[in-house]
């Protein structure tokens, strides 16, 4: 039987990546059978997930995806550039080498993913790997801002904008554009140049606040 954390990260990622649908009803019943766990196992783990924002819980109509919205995305785009672009220059003063090395190789397996997609005639193989590997890459970015509120916003935000861009970000037809972008907010981070890496972190981003 899988532990409450395991069962917890599995929805999490479903809820992510593609496992349900934009407005889908998330049946407890349903999960409990899979996972072979009680309801209130399953309903305590929905209920945690709400807190991130990607189930909602309304009385008597149970736990639903949240329907896709450009406004939503528009919003949690801004609110990660802002987190992003924060957290990055904290890093780059508090960092040192210890988290210039730690980006550099989650910037490694994340470009060598991207790569492999340009080429790929199945990206299947790849999907997964990419979303954990982007995921990673954008976490070490913050991760030496010493704010442990600004980490847990920012992966709060994180999580709503990944769900809300689940189906489209899955033809990767930006891949081209998130090689460059990848590697130009490395070097500006690496180069210990704030306010370049803030522009770069921007522009990586500023796809989704057109329209």
């Amino acid at each position: 039987m899988l532990q409450n954390a395991d069962i917890y990260d599995t929805l999490m990622r479903r809820l992510m990546m593609n496992g349900f649908a934009h407005g889908q009803k998330v049946r407890a019943e349903h999960l409990r059978q899979e996972f072979g766990c009680s309801a209130s196992t399953i309903r305590e783990i929905l209920f945690r997930l709400s807190t991130l924002g990607l189930v909602e819980f309304r009385e008597q109509r149970g736990f639903r995806v949240p329907e896709k919205s450009a406004e939503v995305v528009k919003e949690l785009t801004h609110l990660r550039v802002l987190l992003e672009a924060e957290g990055t220059a904290m890093s780059i003063r508090l960092g040192g080498v210890a988290w210039e090395a730690r980006l550099t190789a989650a910037h490694h397996q994340l470009s060598h993913l991207e790569m492999r997609l340009q080429t790929a005639t199945d990206i299947d193989p790849f999907v997964d790997l990419w979303f954990a590997a982007e995921r990673q890459f954008h976490e070490t970015l913050i991760s030496a801002c010493g704010s442990d509120t600004l980490r847990d916003t920012h992966h709060r935000i994180y999580c709503r904008f990944r769900q809300q861009l689940m189906v489209e970000d899955r033809a990767f037809d930006f891949i081209s554009e998130n090689i460059r972008h990848h590697q130009q907010i490395l070097d500006a981070a690496l180069s210990g140049d704030e306010a370049r890496t803030r522009e770069k972190i921007h522009d990586h981003l500023a796809r989704h606040l057109i329209g």
